[in-house]
């Protein structure tokens, strides 16, 4: 694909998923639609990402107005997040870590190809 015609990453994303957006671009051959699950992909990356700041700034849980501790509605966000992610990823067939993730790629999948 010449180099003006591959898609670039939204320009709302984080600069290291932006980074990992154009690394998957750039090793794999997407249809068009791969491109859109691919930024759906790195949006929800970034979403949990943001989701986990808040819980590590903030904590787990806070006291409602009874004074009972209740779960930050970031740790559902962060959760959903993920599974959106991992959804994604294999919904794209691609055997890659996720941004800024330094372990090798996972076993590939029995699913028979």
């Amino acid at each position: 694909m010449p180099e003006n015609a591959r898609p670039k990453p939204p320009k709302h994303l984080r600069a290291s998923t932006a980074k990992w957006f154009r690394s998957v671009i750039d090793n794999f051959d997407l249809e068009p639609h791969d491109v859109r699950l691919l930024t759906l992909a790195a949006e929800s990356w970034d979403r949990g990402q943001q989701a986990r700041e808040i819980v590590d700034s903030e904590g787990m849980t806070f006291n409602d107005r009874f004074g009972q501790p209740k779960a930050r509605p970031e740790i559902g966000i962060e959760r959903d997040s993920r599974i959106s992610f991992a959804r994604l990823l294999r919904e794209l067939s691609l055997d890659i870590g996720a941004p800024d993730d330094s372990r090798p790629p996972g076993l590939a999948s029995n699913r028979g190809y």
